[in-house]
C-alpha cells in the first residue's frame, strides 16, 4: 500500500521553486513594457515571475525610488530605478518609449500593487501600444481585490471608484452618483478621511453592509463588517493609534428596485408595533439600504399619528 505523501511543513519551500525561479531567470526578457505587481505590505506575497522580469529588466521606473529600494535590497535585486509619477510622467513617457523602440526591456511598479490601479500609468501603457510596442502584464498582489475577497460582499459584480474627492461639497456630491450603482462598491480611502467618508457614505448610503480593511498583508492587519452606519460610528470611537496606514472601504451595492416611501411606511408600521422609533428605524433602514434619517423621519411621523390626543 502506498504511502500517503507527507504535507509540507510550514517554512519548507515545494521543492520545485527554486527550478522555476531559476528557469524564469534563465528567460531573455524581449524589448517592452513590463507592469510588474509588487506586495502591497507583505514582502512574501511577491510572485516568481516578479522577482525574474525586475532581475532581468533594463530599467525600473517606479514612484518612489527610496521607497522601492527597500524592496530591491530584500530580494537582492540589483538594477536602476528611476521615478515615474504624476509630476514628470509627460516628460519621462517619450523617453521610455524611445527606450523600449531601441531594444530594451523596461519594468514599470507602483509603490506597493499592481500599476495603473490608483497610480499614474495607462497613458505610457496606451503610447506603447499605438507605437507598436510591446506590453506585458505581470499578475500579483492587489489591495482592491484583497480588500474585496476579505469584505464578505458578492464579489460577481463590482465598481472600483478609487479615492473619493478630499473636499465634502465634491465628494457627497460624487457618493450621490455612486449610490444607485448595481455593484458592489470598492473605495481607497486614507487615515486622515476615514472617517469623514464613512460619515458621508452613510448618510447619502443608510445601512447597507459594508467592510473596511486596514494593513492588509501586515501584521495589524484589520477587517471590519456591518452596516455602514454602524462602521462610521466604530471608527469614529477609533484611538488615533489605529487610525494609521489606507483603508480599502466595501459597500454593499444599491437594491436594483426603487424603494418608496409608501414601502418604508407600511414595514415600519409593523416594526413600530413591538420596537422603539430608533430601533425600527435602524431595522428599516438596514433591510431597504436606505438612509437611516430619511426612514427616522418617516418613523417619527407615524410615531406622533399614533399618539393619543390630549383632552382639552
Amino acid at each position: 500500500m502506498a504511502k500517503d505523501k507527507k504535507s509540507s511543513k510550514r517554512g519548507e519551500l515545494p521543492s520545485r521553486t527554486g527550478d522555476v525561479l531559476a528557469d524564469e531567470l534563465a528567460k531573455p526578457l524581449v524589448p517592452g513594457l513590463y507592469l510588474v505587481s509588487t506586495p502591497i505590505g507583505n514582502l512574501a506575497d511577491i510572485t516568481l515571475r516578479a522577482l525574474a522580469v525586475l532581475s532581468g529588466a533594463d530599467l525600473v521606473y517606479c514612484e518612489d525610488t527610496r521607497h522601492s529600494r527597500k524592496l530591491f535590497s530584500h530580494f537582492d535585486i540589483k538594477r536602476d530605478l528611476a521615478a515615474y509619477h504624476e509630476h514628470n510622467a509627460a516628460r519621462e513617457r517619450p523617453r521610455i518609449l524611445e527606450r523600449i523602440a531601441s531594444g530594451s526591456s523596461v519594468a514599470l511598479i507602483s509603490d506597493a500593487g499592481t500599476p495603473l490601479v490608483s497610480d499614474p500609468g495607462f497613458k505610457l501603457v496606451r503610447e506603447a501600444q499605438d507605437a507598436g510596442l510591446a506590453v506585458h502584464a505581470i499578475p500579483g498582489p492587489s489591495a482592491l481585490l484583497a480588500g474585496l475577497v476579505s469584505s464578505g460582499l458578492p464579489s460577481d459584480r463590482f465598481f472600483f471608484e478609487g479615492f473619493l474627492p478630499p473636499k465634502q461639497t465634491a465628494r457627497r456630491k460624487r457618493i450621490k452618483v455612486l449610490a444607485v450603482l448595481p455593484a458592489t462598491l470598492i473605495l481607497f480611502e486614507t487615515a486622515k478621511r476615514i472617517e469623514a467618508v464613512l460619515a458621508d457614505l452613510a448618510a447619502e448610503f443608510g445601512g447597507r453592509q459594508a467592510a473596511i480593511a486596514k494593513e492588509l498583508t501586515k501584521k495589524h492587519e484589520a477587517i471590519a463588517r456591518a452596516p455602514l452606519d454602524d462602521l462610521a460610528d466604530l471608527v469614529a470611537g477609533w484611538p488615533d493609534e489605529m487610525r494609521k496606514g489606507e483603508f480599502v472601504v466595501v459597500v454593499e451595492a444599491a437594491a436594483e428596485q426603487i424603494v418608496s416611501d409608501a414601502a418604508i411606511e407600511a414595514r415600519l408600521k409593523a416594526r413600530l408595533a413591538s420596537f422603539s422609533v430608533r430601533d425600527a428605524t435602524r431595522a428599516v433602514a438596514a433591510e431597504f439600504g436606505v438612509p437611516r434619517g430619511k426612514v427616522y423621519k418617516i418613523a417619527l411621523a407615524l410615531a406622533n399619528e399614533a399618539k393619543p390626543a390630549q383632552a382639552p
